[in-house]
């Protein structure tokens, strides 16, 4: 790979994890030995977004919000999801008090320059019969704030009136389908615990294309053995190179079945992605932003000795 001109602006896209956070990862994204408040100071620097996940389970507080924007590079974006009793408890109704509360949040984020699109991840349960309900929800959050939506139920993938009426609602009020492929983990059987556990609990949804607002979202169930991904891989490069020439902003999360092969794989995508565009490169656009992790990180000592 010979590279891309760095005077030509950086490719709008992002590539990170669904956590920022894993012990594992010592030595590959995080110095060995490095102290759990410097994880996110860290990770920020390899990747430039992140999955908030940990707000699904709980609305994370303000000194919290505060505290992630400051510990994370220039530039850097969380995407947190709803929480869970925002979209599966309460099936967004009744729901005001935690909508606001999470709102808050975001705020904090976005005053800091931190926020990426927030998504709403939809129940199994939550069908197309709902959708006034996810409409009359929609409608009611900022319009200022970038926000995404992934639906699990299996009727919204019926190619015709229900997720055309969905795709319209989205496109309407510009906010983003995510866009799940667990392909890669249905391949095959599992190679061990951790995938059989994976495959038990993913949804194995149609995979879809669809471009609803300015950030596409992809989110992409791996596997352990990180190579198995490859193809799949590949068969997202044409539609990302496609997003980029339209002036949209993909952004890609890597998630694997054991959170410690998620940043391989990231960096996996990249390379790919990297070579890709060198084979069917976009006129002024270069790669200098996509993540490149280094096999071991430097030590910088900005947070005092971790020996």
């Amino acid at each position: 790979m010979t590279g891309f001109s760095n005077l030509s602006p950086e490719l709008p896209l992002r590539i990170g994890c669904p956590v920022w956070k894993c012990e594992a990862w010592g030595g590959s994204v995080y110095p060995e030995k490095t102290p759990q408040r410097a994880w996110l100071h860290w990770y920020s620097r390899m990747f430039n977004t992140v999955e908030g996940n940990s707000s699904f389970y709980a609305i994370p507080s303000l000194q919290s919000a505060r505290r992630w924007a400051e510990d994370s590079a220039e530039g850097f974006q969380f995407c947190m999801k709803f929480p869970r009793s925002i979209s599966h408890e309460r099936a967004l109704q009744s729901a005001v008090r935690e909508t606001e509360h999470f709102l808050e949040v975001l705020a904090v984020l976005a005053e800091h320059g931190r926020l990426g699109p927030a998504f709403l991840q939809l129940g199994p349960n939550f069908g197309p019969e709902q959708l006034p309900i996810l409409d009359r929800y929609l409608r009611s959050l900022p319009r200022d704030y970038p926000f995404a939506v992934e639906v699990r139920n299996l009727g919204w993938f019926d190619s015709a009136a229900n997720e055309q009426r969905l795709d319209a609602l989205l496109g309407e009020l510009e906010i983003d389908k995510v866009l799940f492929d667990s392909r890669p983990l249905y391949q095959s059987p599992p190679d061990d615990d951790v995938e059989r556990i994976s495959q038990t609990r993913k949804p194995k949804t149609p995979l879809r294309r669809t471009v609803t607002g300015a950030q596409p979202m992809i989110r992409l169930v791996g596997r352990n053995k990180i190579e198995l991904v490859d193809a799949f891989v590949a068969d997202w490069l044409p539609s990302i190179s496609q997003w980029l020439q339209q002036g949209l902003r993909p952004i890609v999360f890597t998630h694997a079945p054991d959170d410690r092969f998620a940043p391989d794989l990231a960096r996996r995508f990249a390379n790919q992605l990297a070579d890709y565009l060198e084979q069917h490169p976009i006129a002024g656009l270069s790669m200098a932003g996509l993540p490149q992790l280094p096999t071991k990180p430097k030590q910088l000592g900005l947070f005092g000795s971790f020996d």
